[in-house]
Parts: structure tokens; sequence; C-alpha cells
């Protein structure tokens, strides 16, 4: 199987370039598994066409802010660092463009300072493995400094959302906040009118 096999045309103007807001009234494509017709509803209606004894599975995690962009110590040559996965602490695997500016020992600054890296080894891909350096926690620092790592079809920025939040189990604090990457309004949670 080749990547190839999935390529396919998409007219830009059908690529949305930022979230609709309420975010729960994003489109909801419907197939009758029984009939094979298909409807065209809201978001906010999908509980109609869930039956007693259905589960609905809610998934609150949050995209990382994993785009940085650092200054090469010795040189200011600015290079990119894209977060792919946490390795261990403050250790992790990038991508960084240029990538030849990225050789092991290099030193690089974010945002005056507020975070530091040292590029520890080159994998057999040739990502970068980074370690990691501020005062505070890494995940405010990349509050402050990120950017969202959006696709190359989509032009608009995002705004960036609380990455902290990401490891915070405080449910109530982001149900007061559904505007913050919530697809699942509260009002969307009520028991379907049919199963009263």
């Amino acid at each position: 199987m080749k990547t190839s096999d999935f390529y396919y045309d998409l007219p830009e103007e059908l690529i949305a370039q930022t979230p609709v807001e309420p975010r729960d009234s994003s489109r909801l494509l419907v197939l009758d598994r029984e009939t094979g017709e298909m409807s065209h509803e809201h978001f906010y209606n999908i509980l109609e066409h869930f039956r007693e004894g259905d589960c609905l599975i809610l998934n609150d995690s949050r995209v990382l802010p994993a785009r940085i962009f650092g200054l090469k110590n010795g040189t200011g040559a600015r290079v990119e660092f894209l977060l792919l996965r946490c390795i261990s602490g403050n250790r992790w695997e990038t991508l960084t463009k240029p990538g030849k500016k990225a050789k092991p020992g290099s030193e690089f600054i974010f945002g005056d300072g507020i975070l530091k890296c040292t590029v520890a080894d080159v994998t057999d891909d040739g990502n970068r493995i980074v370690d990691f350096e501020c005062e505070g926690n890494f995940y405010e620092a990349l509050d402050k400094l990120g950017q969202m790592p959006l696709p190359p079809y989509i032009h608009e920025s995002l705004r960036i959302r609380n990455a902290t939040r990401l490891f915070t189990a405080e449910r109530e604090v982001r149900l007061r906040h559904p505007q913050q990457d919530f697809t699942l309004q509260r009002s969307c949670l009520q028991k379907p009118k049919k199963w009263a």
C-alpha cells in the first residue's frame, strides 16, 4: 500500500479554515443502516439517533501547541521544532526544519530564554531527540510560545488553548468554558426526549 493511494482532490472552497461557533453546530452526516438513506443534520442532534443502551464515548483531550521556533545559539539561525512525542520528562522526539541546523550538541533558545533545548541525538529517520530546559512548567511555556500544528491546507491560525488543561482532571473547569475545544455542549448531554 502506498500513501499515494489516499490522494484525492479536495476543492479549496470546501476546506473549513476555522471551527464553527458554537462548536456543536458542526455538520453531522447520518446514515440509516437499515434503509441506506443519508441525511444532513447538526451535531447537537446526535443523541436523537441513539437507542436505549447505546454508548457515547467523549474524548476531551486537547491538541498541544507543539510547533515552536527557536534561535540557534551562536549563529541566531531560526529553526522550527515540531514535538512528536514525549520520551521521558522534558526529553522529546521532534521534527526540525531545517534539520541540518540541528546537529547533536546544538543549543536553541525560545522566547528570549523562556525555553531552551539541546539536540541530544538524531534518529534513523532524521528526527531529533531534544532535551528541553525551562524555569517552571514546560506546558505553560508551550502555552506562551507554541502554535497549533496545522496541515498545510489550513491557512488560518487557531487560538491557542491552555495546554496545561491537557493534564487536568477537573471536568467542571472545562464545562464552564465550553468555547475551549468542546464539541459536545452541555445541552447535548440531556437525556433524549424519546427516552424520557
